[in-house]
């Protein structure tokens, strides 16, 4: 049997299952090593420099996939430029009761109510550890618990939890699972946020010898106002990035069928189009030389490509993966090469920002 039917044929296994059982057996699976490594060169034109980071590609696979830090060394094997592990909270937490995922074939979405579910700080401090070093970039997204007093120092706590195994951090803001944790995008709350992260890194840079960067996640259903809040705070506090987006909890442009009406954050191919507008919309506002990561919808090299010419650097992708397994990552590097080729661009910086006005002229 070829790899490619193998996959399909695995891939229709995993649809048959209940979707938070099937992510559990792709877990299982890659943690088994049964997962085939990519083994296609990759085009030296696809490597991204940030900060002190090589990415060897664009594309990370996004937080939430690997919510433990059960397989960051397998997923960069499947040919992922990076990855990211969490949101994980100080203390270990159930999440939302199940059934808490469910697929939209229809639409290629997927709506999660999970509620940051994860074994907490000292569970994935463990396994970090156990990396004895590995390289590849993992980044670690960090998070609030639920019945947390002081939220803001659940996220201070992250940063010295893991600030010696973080590639970078991702401040997870923009959950909408956690009552009230979005309130922590209005501008008075971000910015006492941002003031005690940004300064918990700055006393583990002591420590540690490397200042490990900081990114702050967003929801696309800001309006442009307080878009605009959120941008101001970033660059005041010198947060080092952003990501554009996190899932909505909009369910405009929906087929109507299968369980759209569940509540919880909708991902996929619906996304594409709010999370694209809202990237380019922060891009404008804060200029060429914030680095932030897009993602949102990205499901093939056509829309990885539109993400970067919207003003994204990075890349990443997860819900895509549920509808189309892990033969996508190759299809959108070699596309993305494709389209190197096509426009005789030298490198993905060289594509970005090319379409941002005529994205961020759009409405959500």
């Amino acid at each position: 049997m070829s790899g490619n039917v193998f996959e399909t044929a695995i891939q229709k296994g995993l649809q048959l299952l209940d979707a938070e059982a099937a992510h559990r057996v792709t877990i299982l699976g890659l943690k088994s090593g049964l997962v085939p490594s990519r083994t296609s060169p990759v085009d030296a034109r696809l490597a991204v420099n940030l900060w002190d980071l090589t990415f060897p590609n664009p594309l990370g696979m996004a937080a939430g996939f690997d919510k433990n830090g059960e397989v960051p060394d397998a997923l960069l094997k499947l040919g992922f430029g990076y990855t990211e592990a969490g949101s994980v909270t100080p203390r270990a937490q159930p999440g939302n009761p199940k059934p808490r995922v469910f697929r939209l074939p229809n639409d290629l979405g997927v709506i999660n109510r999970y509620g940051f579910n994860n074994d907490g700080h000292a569970a994935l401090r463990d396994r970090l550890k156990a990396r004895n070093g590995a390289s590849g970039v993992v980044g670690i997204n960090v998070g609030a618990n639920k019945d947390s007093e002081d939220r803001n120092a659940d996220y201070v706590a992250g940063i010295h939890e893991f600030a010696e195994f973080a590639s970078y951090f991702t401040v997870n803001i923009s959950s909408p699972n956690t009552p009230g944790l979005r309130d922590l995008q209005a501008r008075s709350a971000l910015a006492d946020l941002l003031t005690r992260v940004m300064a918990a890194r700055d006393d583990a840079t002591a420590e540690i010898g490397r200042q490990v960067p900081v990114l702050l996640k967003i929801a696309p259903d800001v309006v442009e106002g307080d878009l605009k809040d959120i941008v101001e705070e970033v660059l005041d506090k010198k947060v080092d990035g952003l990501i554009v987006s996190n899932t909505t909890i909009s369910r405009e442009g929906l087929s109507g069928e299968g369980p759209f009406q569940e509540t919880g954050g909708l991902s996929g191919r619906p996304l594409f189009q709010r999370s694209t507008i809202m990237l380019a919309k922060a891009r404008k506002m804060a200029g060429p030389d914030l680095p932030i990561i897009g993602v949102g919808g990205i499901d093939s090299a056509e829309t990885a490509w539109e993400k970067i010419q919207a003003g994204a650097d990075l890349l990443q992708l997860y819900s895509a993966l549920v509808f189309k397994g892990p033969s996508l990552i190759d299809e959108i590097l070699t596309g993305l090469t494709a389209k190197l080729d096509e426009t005789g661009l030298p490198s993905l910086r060289a594509a970005r920002d090319a379409s941002v006005d005529d994205w961020a002229s759009k409405e959500p």
